[in-house]
């Protein structure tokens, strides 16, 4: 039965991979074939994950060696709680842009669902994976499909922003690359698990060795996740790609938070030494400001998919921050929001193309100018009293209400939960009238994540005011069942997240135990006898 499930690990990483080279051969007219393989390869990678889950929940932690080279010198995948609830996150995202994709973008231009499937395989590598070296190769390969995907179509702006995202993210792998040879240089290894059990004994050269190797790779994920500075080129880049790769793409910062929380708790955590805590304050103080820029992005943007893009640098701001922090009781909360906004700003930049479908390039400028300075004669009576919605306008009118309070924080829906369980993690220790008690920082994170949540309900409810209830053009959208499907079915497994809160949380909470104490973690990758040799 073991050796089943060990087995049954690779399917999310090879599954995709196969059919993505698969499709490659398929003329171009054969697109809706294209789809329907792309999506029955996701959509069984999504009850995979579902069943690994499962797995996670009753055995802790299930590494594979493929090829059958024994740890730290063969290439080790290794299933966790955290790396199964990533693969399950990743594989709903896909089915729901691959369904949009459907409609009409995958014939925006050439192999879309090919590129898809391949980053998807490169997406769940980088969750699976157990050394910093196949971790280096599942990156490239979700980077290079993404390159694709970020210039499929056509347009100015698109090129424009997809070379400047091609060449940040270049730039990133060549410090991967150097942080990677510090690493190996320093220890030997690249195994997470056996840099986890040698990082203690290391001598103070080699320390040093370790440390500018993890500064550097960490930078290679910083710039992925974000952080300001390095995060300049998301909003753009992001409201620059057609609606499915934008939504998919809201997955590729929480890739770098994946690598960054992994690393931080498996190889920094408690019993690294020295190392205990290693580059913390810098995640705060850099987490702090992207919440910021973020924020004022938010409320300075005009267009609906900048918002969307200065929306993913709060998220990320608000992960890097609390990850900062360096509180054990605030990981459940961490895990949660990561779940949570994650699905929502998919399903905004989906929506996204849906409510602006027939509005008028300069549609936004002219708003701003009528808040400016008005649009009404006084001398001319008012005629209508009121408007009838169509229906189609009601339905995207109520996902664009289910996206703002998602994004807000607003209750009953599962972003006011996280925020929740964030703040709740952060103060549980503390007490109320005793101000020494709180953690360095708490109070002005705690103001932060308010904050943000206030700039984003500002910016969501004047927007909508103007697509919805004064909109200029007054035109319906023509929007098809299969385009609105996903957006519904990525608010209701929100709906479903607040129903089921205990039940999240509390495989959430488990999945922080797993990550503070990583022991099961070292004791799959690595047997006892192996580790005692390689120790």
């Amino acid at each position: 039965m073991q050796g089943w499930i060990q087995n049954l690990v690779i399917v999310p990483v090879l599954l995709p991979l196969v059919a993505g080279a698969a499709m490659i051969p398929f003329d171009e007219r054969n697109r809706n074939v294209k789809g329907v393989i792309g999506f029955t390869a996701t959509a069984i990678v999504f009850f995979v994950s579902l069943f690994l889950i499962a797995v996670a929940s009753a055995d802790g932690a299930v590494a594979t060696t493929v090829g059958n080279w024994p740890a730290p010198f063969g290439i080790v995948l290794v299933l966790d709680h955290f790396s199964a609830m990533m693969l399950a996150l990743a594989s709903l995202l896909g089915l729901a842009a691959q369904v949009f994709a459907i409609a009409r973008w995958h014939t925006a231009g050439y192999h879309f669902h090919s590129l898809f499937q391949l980053l998807l395989a490169g997406v769940n590598g980088a969750f699976l994976t157990g050394d910093l070296f196949n971790l280096f190769v599942f990156f490239e390969m979700m980077l290079a499909a993404s390159y694709g995907l970020l210039l499929h179509g056509s347009g100015p702006v698109r090129v424009k922003a997809g070379l400047h995202y091609v060449a940040i993210n270049l730039a990133a792998s060549f410090l991967f690359l150097i942080g990677v040879s510090l690493i190996y240089g320093a220890t030997g290894t690249l195994n997470m698990a056996d840099l986890a059990s040698k990082i203690a004994g290391l001598s103070d050269r080699d320390r040093m060795l370790m440390e500018a190797g993890a500064a550097v790779l960490g930078t290679a994920f910083l710039v992925k996740a974000g952080m300001w500075p390095l995060g300049f080129w998301l909003p753009p880049a992001y409201a620059a790609a057609t609606p499915p790769s934008a939504a998919i793409f809201a997955l590729l910062t929480k890739v770098g938070i994946y690598v960054i929380l992994r690393l931080s708790l498996l190889v920094f955590g408690a019993d690294a030494g020295e190392s205990t805590g290693f580059g913390r304050d810098l995640l705060y103080y850099g987490g702090m400001l992207t919440i910021a820029f973020g924020a004022i992005g938010v409320l300075a943007s005009q267009a609906i998919g900048r918002l969307a893009g200065y929306c993913v640098l709060v998220s990320s701001g608000t992960l890097l921050a609390a990850i900062g922090l360096g509180q054990a009781s605030m990981l459940g909360g961490i895990l949660f929001y990561t779940v949570v906004s994650t699905i929502t700003v998919s399903a905004f930049f989906l929506l996204i193309e849906l409510v602006e479908r027939g509005r008028d390039a300069g549609a936004d400028v002219l708003a701003v100018t009528m808040e400016a300075y008005g649009d009404f004669d006084e001398d001319e009576p008012e005629e209508e009293v009121g408007t009838l919605v169509p229906g189609t306008m009601a339905v995207l009118g109520l996902c664009f209400i289910a996206c703002g309070m998602l994004l807000s924080g607003l209750p009953p829906l599962p972003g006011f939960l996280a925020k929740f369980a964030l703040l709740h993690g952060l103060f549980s220790g503390a007490r109320a009238t005793d101000l020494a008690s709180y953690p360095p920082g708490a109070l002005a994170y705690a103001a932060m994540l308010i904050l943000s949540g206030l700039a984003a309900m500002i910016a969501m409810n004047r927007i909508g005011i103007r697509t919805f209830w004064a909109s200029i053009e007054g035109t319906i959208p023509r929007v098809r069942l299969i385009e609105i499907t996903p957006i519904l079915v990525l608010i209701g497994a929100t709906v479903l997240l607040s129903i089921k809160a205990g039940l999240a949380i509390g495989y959430m909470e488990a999945t922080a135990a797993s990550l503070v104490d990583p022991s099961a973690y070292i004791r799959a990758v690595l047997p006892p006898a192996a580790g005692t040799e390689g120790g």
